[in-house]
Formats: structure tokens, sequence, C-alpha cells
């Protein structure tokens, strides 16, 4: 099992990242596909048609998300947590996550740059 972690700027408030990472209205204009999200813990959640599927464990507004990704019959977790700090620049977006199988490290760190933190970047950059 593998771990990642990195921090990328994000040219806009971290009430607006955190907006753009819970609101399901605002998440299906950048991603462009219809999601499931909400703010409550224990609830599912579904990105990009069923690509990314888990569960909501923990929110703190504006500041932190906590959320278990699902991979197939996995007995440990993987904890994905999302932290913004306000910068200079807009946010500094903090992505941990744990336990990626190895099998998966690779696409899994693409899709965090390109696809998930890449197409809200470019959301936001308009």
């Amino acid at each position: 099992m593998k771990e990642f972690k990195k921090y990328f700027i994000v040219p806009a408030s971290p009430e607006e990242v955190y907006e753009a990472l819970t609101n399901p209205t605002v998440l299906e204009t950048w991603t462009g596909d219809p999601v499931e999200m909400s703010t409550t813990p224990g609830s599912e959640f579904s990105l990009w048609e069923g690509s990314i599927v888990g569960k909501n464990l923990e929110f703190e507004a504006n500041r932190k998300i906590v959320q278990q990704w699902y991979f197939g019959e996995q007995e440990e977790p993987s904890i994905v947590t999302i932290k913004t700090h306000a910068h200079k620049l807009g946010t500094s977006l903090e992505v941990k996550q744990t336990n990626i199988p190895d099998e998966d490290y690779e696409d899994l760190v693409e899709g965090w740059e390109e696809s998930y933190v890449g197409n809200l970047i470019a959301f936001f950059e308009g």
C-alpha cells in the first residue's frame, strides 16, 4: 500500500475552493458529470460517473474534508484528507491519501494532478 501527499496552489479563496469541492451544483460545473455529494458525515458520494466513490467522514467548513475512497474488497480503507490554507495566490490545497493499492498508485496520482485538481484549477482560472 502506498501514500500520496501533495500541495497545489488554486487561484481562489479557501471558501470558494471548499464550496467547489462540496456543493453538488458547483462540482458538476467543473467536473462536467453528474455527482452525488453531501456534507453529512456518513453519506456516500460519487464523482466522475462513479469513477470515484466512497463515504464522507468529516467536514470542517472552508478548511478540511475527510473521505474514505473505495477500492474493491480492500481491507484497510483508503482515507483522503483535503485541507485548504490561505495563500498569497489564493489557496494552498493539501491532498493526502493513504492505503492506495500499489497497482492503482500511478493512475491515482495522475488522476489527482490532471483530472481532479487540474480541472479545479482550470475552473477558477476561467
